[in-house]
């Protein structure tokens, strides 16, 4: 089975903010300071979300759900001491629809967390990730 490799370019601007992108593609700000752009550890939250949240949208398309709306808020613990890693992970997916089933809700969440997003399974294995749903 032949292995995907994934390439990016980041390319110092001044300070502490870098661009960077894949090849040909858009480029996105990354702000040590989290001032014009998120910085590395917020970019880290923000990749986790939008890949869990991908993963929940196709799911439930699969399950023939209809989904009106989709908001993950994330919140990181880090450590105290360097390196300043993450040592958990919480997300709070917010589902809108009419008639959104709260199983279906948790099946897609826990099969992306669980198996399919590849940013959480790129985490530390001693991360805590856990979540709650809220159905609006």
């Amino acid at each position: 089975m032949a292995r995907e490799t994934k390439r990016v370019t980041v390319t110092w601007q001044h300070g502490l903010r870098f661009t960077g992108s894949g090849p040909g593609g858009p480029a996105i700000t990354v702000d040590g300071d989290n001032v014009i752009g998120p910085g590395p550890m917020l970019t880290l939250l923000l990749a986790a979300a939008a890949c869990s949240g991908s993963d929940v949208v196709v799911i439930l398309e699969k399950m023939r759900v209809n989904l009106g709306g989709l908001r993950i808020e994330v919140a990181g613990t880090r450590r105290e001491e360097e390196p300043r890693r993450y040592v958990a992970i919480h997300l709070d997916y917010h589902l809108g629809g009419e008639g959104i089933d709260p199983v279906k809700a948790r099946r897609a969440i826990d099969l992306s967390l669980e198996k399919y997003c590849s940013v959480i399974h790129s985490l530390a294995p001693d991360i805590t990730v856990t979540y709650a749903l809220s159905l609006d």
